[in-house]
C-alpha cells in the first residue's frame, strides 16, 4: 500500500525570498534525484509542493507545503534513514527552517 508523506515548512523570519525559492524547489527536484539503491531507479512518487494559499487560516506559520508517495515502507525508510540526496538536502535547511511538521498516511487506512 502507497504512503503519502506530508511536509511542512516554517521559515525563519530573516530568510530572504531567493533562499526560500531556491530551497523549495531543491525539495521538488528530490523526485528526480533519489534513486533506489538496488535498482538505481527513481523511486519517489507523486512528489510536488507549494506556498500556503489556504483562506482557513489553520496554517499557524507554516508557509510551504510539500506530498511525495512512496510505494512501500522500505522505500520510505531508505528515504529517511539512507537516501543521500534527500540527507544532504535536510543538512542544507540548517539556518533556514525554524520548524517542520510532518505527516504520513497511508490512504484509506484510519
Amino acid at each position: 500500500m502507497p504512503i503519502m508523506h506530508i511536509v511542512l515548512f516554517e521559515f525563519k523570519p530573516n530568510s530572504h525570498h531567493a533562499q526560500v525559492e531556491d530551497a523549495c524547489q531543491r525539495m521538488v527536484a528530490l523526485q528526480y534525484k533519489c534513486r533506489h539503491p538496488t535498482t538505481n531507479e527513481l523511486y519517489v512518487k507523486g512528489h510536488g509542493g507549494g506556498r500556503d494559499t489556504s483562506p482557513e487560516g489553520h496554517q499557524g506559520a507554516f508557509t510551504h507545503g510539500f506530498i511525495s508517495e512512496f510505494q512501500n515502507e522500505e522505500d520510505r525508510k531508505y528515504y529517511l534513514e539512507k537516501d543521500p540526496a534527500h540527507l544532504e538536502f535536510v543538512a542544507s535547511l540548517d539556518g533556514l527552517v525554524q520548524n517542520v511538521r510532518v505527516v504520513d498516511f497511508e490512504p484509506g487506512k484510519f
